[in-house]
């Protein structure tokens, strides 16, 4: 039992990058950006300096993710592995504080 659990835990993260691979261009690119933004939009700011870090991020990496996410929505919309990662992520994060 032990084995096959440390043999799932050692296959599991190559099948996540085997996925990635896969995904179309856009999308691929749309997830790196809003992982990216999502993590921005996770951390403290926990004094002046570090929020304005955090704004400055926020806005290079979340701005347009509303949009991109419903658009890319509707372009894969009939594919089931591709919608099963963009429903991941939060429809509205803009204009919200984190």
């Amino acid at each position: 039992m032990m084995k096959a659990i440390v043999v799932a835990l050692a296959v599991f993260p190559l099948m996540s990058v085997a996925a990635a691979k896969t995904r179309p261009k856009d999308v691929a690119a749309f997830v790196q950006q809003r992982d990216a933004c999502d993590h921005f939009r996770g951390e403290e700011p926990y004094d002046r300096e570090r929020r304005a870090f955090l704004e400055a991020r926020m806005r290079k990496l979340c701005t347009g993710s509303d949009a991109k996410l419903r658009m890319l929505k509707r372009k894969y919309a009939t594919h089931q592995s591709v919608m099963e990662k963009l429903n991941q992520y939060e429809p509205k994060i803009e204009g919200t504080s984190p």
